[in-house]
């Protein structure tokens, strides 16, 4: 199990240069059956790190360029008459895929944004009144420019509640900069990838991630976390219950990559900030002072009690 997870992150890490961290989080969302939305400006390797993640899976790769004219039809599909059989035939959209990459996605209507929702949280799409299923694995690694950029529209709080993980790629450091035009000087990286791992793999990876073991306690230190955030004083709107169970389900893929089959609140500590940060909305005022989501979660998780039991010989 172990060495499978390895293997897509060192496949990873043949073009993203110092985004260990990065893949693994990608990953981990990805053997939890979540939705992970990549945020930092242009040029950064936003889209790099899900082709990347795509080839070392051999999955089927679908792309949707979110622009300002693009309809939902074009995401989800249509179905189309055909005057020779007298009926109606469905043209599936880029949605209908195993690696979906939603490019920009900030970049379009929210009702475009919207379209996603019901195949990111049912793996199906409704055309006509019929409902299509989309086949497993399916994973949407969704990219978009930070907010305050010109032609961007923020996403409905519905549509971000969909992302498992919300991860900022941040810039290279000069080392690995260098290392990125050394390797991009004569080829693109990207093309001297293969597929490390299958797609039945894959799904047997996502139903032992569901097997491994939360105590109790690490529950309920779970949901003090995700409590804490509906109580703080500069939190307008704190994280919902649907939170509290990503929290559970992405420290469960943590502990598998990590070999262990059980949840440690180490796990929790560590992903809190990356589940929990896009579901908060702030106080105006605490925002207008400077404090952002990572701070007010980290603070949560500095000042409540870590359970103990169990954990503290292992």
């Amino acid at each position: 199990m172990k060495n499978e997870i390895e293997l897509i992150l060192e496949n990873i890490e043949k073009v993203m240069i110092g985004k260990r961290e990065i893949a693994e989080l990608s990953v981990v969302a990805l053997l939890a059956g979540g939705h992970v939305l990549l945020e930092d400006v242009p040029g950064v390797g936003k889209t790099m790190m899900v082709r990347a993640l795509a080839k070392s899976l051999g999955a089927k790769f679908k792309r949707i360029q979110f622009t300002p004219d693009l309809l939902p039809s074009d995401v989800v599909g249509v179905s189309i008459y055909n005057p020779k059989t007298l009926q109606f035939e469905f043209r599936p959209g880029p949605i209908i895929g195993n690696i979906v990459l939603a490019d920009e996605i900030n970049r379009t209507s929210p009702k475009t944004q919207s379209a996603l929702l019901e195949g990111m949280e049912e793996a199906s799409v409704t055309i006509d009144g019929e409902t299509i299923a989309i086949p497993k694995p399916f994973f949407v690694m969704a990219t978009q420019n930070p907010i305050e950029y010109e032609g961007t529209y923020p996403l409905p709080e519905a549509q971000l509640d969909r992302f498992l993980l919300k991860i900022k790629m941040g810039y290279p450091s000069l080392q690995e900069e260098v290392e990125v035009l050394r390797r991009a000087e004569k080829s693109e990286p990207i093309q001297n990838i293969s597929s490390v791992i299958s797609t039945e793999q894959l799904l047997e990876l996502q139903q032992i991630v569901k097997s491994v073991y939360v105590e109790d306690n690490v529950k309920a230190y779970i949901v003090e976390l995700a409590r804490a955030t509906r109580e703080h004083v500069k939190v307008y709107l704190g994280v919902s219950p649907r939170a509290s169970i990503a929290l559970m389900k992405a420290s469960q893929a943590y502990a598998l990559m990590r070999g262990r089959d059980f949840v440690k609140p180490d796990d929790v500590q560590y992903l809190a900030p990356f589940v929990f940060s896009h579901r908060l909305i702030i106080q105006p005022e605490a925002r207008y002072e400077g404090v952002t989501e990572e701070q007010i979660i980290k603070s949560i998780v500095r000042n409540i009690d870590v359970p103990v039991k169990r954990f503290a010989e292992q």
